[in-house]
């Protein structure tokens, strides 16, 4: 194992935004992507009176960082589950509210490393993508078995694929001869597909097809859709939230829920705000913050990532 596939990305500013609500007796942190265990590893070592409750959907991501994290004992409580499923986790162990939630939305540098998971578009591998491989359907099931329609809806917006129409003609007439199984063979046909043009930017031209089935396997969207709120509403006054994004449809997202929790939601006019339409976050982060040149030099995965935190102020009011 390499060590360069250990760093968390933008670990430092994370740990500086979440600090404030965490530097306090019996705080509690939720970091909703537990991956190899880095960003909680850092949470524990800097936060020494904090307990932490860390979730993954990947198994072997939870034996991985279990035996990463088995010096902190209690402290660390690792659960398998997916993000959306916070509320159900923590009511599982009597917590009421935690003090502070981190999202690292990005692949985890195990899934695209381990060859047999089909994440990565540099190497062969079986077409899988899914994180937790006990359940739902992989990546080439949905290559064999979607409509054309469908394939083409999930390549434009998960993956922000402009040939869309075109590399999904070329899977529909390559399928139709024989299944897709392996990645190199669509790596191969999005090479085929794709006018000179659009070869020459951005990187490996599979890069975009690859992102938006793997969004679609696992369902990313929807369940960050109700992943962030349901996060916001676990947090105690005063706690904070930071999340990592990795492209623009998951920090529109981000942006969104976030953008709500700090606007007013009264009728214009009033000319005292009541209590219960008071924003209920403050953003502690100008737009999304990007990682610095320094750390994309270091750490090639922190290049589109996107920092954007906030803070709860008040209680709602129902």
């Amino acid at each position: 194992m390499s060590e360069s596939r250990h760093v968390p990305v933008m670990l430092q500013r994370c740990l500086d935004l979440l600090a404030p609500a965490l530097e306090g007796p019996d705080a509690v942190v939720v970091d909703c992507t537990l991956g190899l265990g880095g960003h909680s590893e850092a949470l524990l070592a800097r936060f020494p009176d904090a307990r932490l409750v860390a979730l993954d959907r990947d198994k072997e991501a939870l034996r991985l960082s279990g035996e990463r994290l088995a010096p902190y004992g209690e402290r660390a409580t690792l659960v398998h589950a997916v993000y959306d499923e916070l509320p159900e986790v923590l009511h599982r162990l009597g917590i009421a509210r935690v003090q502070g939630v981190l999202f690292d939305l990005g692949v985890s540098s195990m899934q695209l490393d381990e060859a047999g998971r089909g994440f990565a578009y540099a190497q062969d591998a079986p077409l899988d993508m899914r994180m937790d491989q006990t359940t739902g359907v992989s990546a080439a099931e949905v290559l064999n078995t979607y409509p054309p329609g469908e394939l083409v809806r999930i390549l434009r917006a998960y993956g922000e694929e402009k040939q869309a129409k075109r590399i999904v003609s070329a899977i529909v007439r390559e399928r139709e001869k024989e299944p897709f199984s392996n990645s190199a063979r669509l790596v191969e046909l999005i090479r085929d597909a794709l006018p000179q043009a659009a070869k020459r930017t951005g990187g490996n031209p599979a890069k975009r097809t690859f992102q938006a089935l793997r969004i679609e396997v696992n369902g990313e969207l929807s369940v960050l859709e109700r992943a962030i709120p349901a996060a916001v509403k676990t947090l105690d006054v005063g706690g904070r939230i930071a999340v990592l994004s990795y492209h623009s449809l998951e920090d529109r997202l981000v942006k969104q829920v976030f953008a709500a929790g700090a606007a007013t939601t009264a009728p214009p006019g009033l000319p005292v705000v009541p209590e219960r339409y008071q924003p209920r976050l403050k953003l502690l982060t100008r737009g999304a913050e990007l990682p610095t040149e320094e750390e994309i030099a270091e750490n090639r995965r922190a290049a589109p990532a996107r920092l954007r935190g906030a803070q709860r102020i008040r209680e709602v009011v129902e």
